[in-house]
């Protein structure tokens, strides 16, 4: 199974409309720098997590570069949920010029 995509500016509108942003990546990628509002949950713990997650709305799944999101997506999708992977990642979100920010707001960079 391929895992859905969307690209990062498709991925931002799904977002701005109501979708749930799950970021998969490490804590210390996560400390770095993530999209404002994004939802943590570290990959690993994803199968652990599908409890937490909603089933009432789409999830955009994104990592670093789309690799670990398109795993979590696959999975995310076989457990009935409707996620799709934002290709390229984090380094895409940034590429396009989306806000990455810390947790305390201040200006954050793609680790």
């Amino acid at each position: 199974m391929t895992a859905p995509e969307v690209d990062a500016t498709e991925g931002r509108s799904l977002v701005e409309d109501g979708a749930l942003l799950l970021d998969v990546r490490q804590p210390n990628e996560w400390a770095a720098g993530h999209a404002p509002g994004a939802t943590f949950v570290p990959l690993g713990d994803v199968p652990t997590h599908v409890d937490d997650l909603p089933r009432d709305r789409r999830i955009v799944a994104i990592c670093r570069s789309g690799a670990r999101s398109g795993r979590a997506t696959e999975f995310l999708v076989a457990q009935g949920f409707d996620a799709v992977n934002l290709a390229g990642g984090m380094k895409a979100w940034a590429q396009a010029g989306y806000p990455v920010e810390t947790d305390d707001g201040s200006p954050g960079t793609v680790a």
